[in-house]
């Protein structure tokens, strides 16, 4: 009955509205493919500008190449691994955000988990502290820190760097791991604790599960924000080895000299934290689209 009403509208809908939908649906495309195209200019930009030598790049712009293919080469890729100032730098940021997105990833977990599930003296005012400790701006903590760090002798290290970041990734970590557990069913954990499981065991084997989607996305924010960073990374990391972001800015300086190395360890710098997203696409949807259902 159903499918024949559905058939009759169809059947009553006029040629010229037939024609508006199918227009209006195309229309939708084109445009967000546009948009697409218009978001993706800039690194399709930048690739090609890595791939021309200097003396190309500075006679016309990237989009001549189309005219003129021949003009692409990988020498300035084979000359940015000979560059020991941009591998190191590329090696330091892996030493810094790597580290840093793990420790956030672990102990947000274990404190997410406590307070949701645990019962412990002022659970709620602790949580109250942890989401308040969000609105306090990195910028209030620079020179006080600093001079911290300069007394116990991390100043200028990858240890003070990493500390920096995981102290201030672990409050958006607990406040978004805490929601996301305490939506997980009681039955379920009452369950598992009536079959003998233990507090981590219980952890380990139902809650990380489930909560994979929310750990995915977590770790995915905190790389792209520790990756990408660059004024924690210039006030307390080794100015002798410097993460990406500083050295860049640095050969920023020398553009006219030095854009064959510039533009391949900006690509580079760019092409990494992309990939990290795309490989961990799936998970950073569900997870995205489980906290809107819940």
């Amino acid at each position: 009955m159903t499918t024949n009403r559905v058939e009759t509208v169809k059947a009553k809908q006029s040629l010229g509205g037939r024609i508006a939908s199918a227009l209006g649906g195309t229309a939708l495309r084109v445009f967000l493919v546009l948009v697409g195209l218009f978001w993706l200019m800039p690194t399709v930009g930048l690739l090609i500008g890595s791939l021309r030598s200097s003396a190309d790049m500075s006679e016309s712009g990237w989009w001549k190449v189309f005219g003129a293919p021949s003009q692409m080469t990988l020498d300035n890729y084979a000359n940015l691994l000979k560059d020991e100032t941009i591998t190191d730098s590329l090696l330091a940021s892996v030493t810094i955000t790597v580290p840093a997105t793990l420790l956030v990833v672990i102990l947000g977990s274990l404190a997410g988990y406590a307070f949701a599930w645990m019962d412990f003296p002022g659970r709620d005012w602790w949580f109250i502290a942890v989401v308040g400790l969000l609105v306090v701006p990195v910028q209030v903590a620079l020179v006080p820190i600093a001079d911290l760090f300069g007394k116990i002798g991390i100043f200028e290290t990858t240890v003070g760097v990493v500390i920096f970041h995981v102290a201030f990734g672990l409050p958006f970590a607990i406040f978004l791991l805490r929601n996301f557990f305490a939506e997980i069913p009681r039955e379920l954990l009452e369950a598992a604790r009536l079959d003998g499981a233990g507090e981590l065991r219980l952890f380990l084997r139902v809650v990380m599960p489930l909560g994979a989607p929310a750990i995915a996305s977590l770790g995915i924010f905190q790389f792209l924000w520790v990756w990408n960073d660059m004024l924690i990374a210039l006030i307390f990391a080794d100015s002798q080895n410097p993460p990406i972001t500083v050295a860049l800015q640095q050969q920023v300086r020398f553009f006219g000299d030095n854009v064959h190395i510039l533009a391949p360890g900006a690509f580079i710098s760019m092409v990494i934290p992309l990939a990290v997203f795309f490989a961990f696409q799936r998970q950073f949807v569900s997870g995205v689209m489980a906290g809107a259902v819940k």
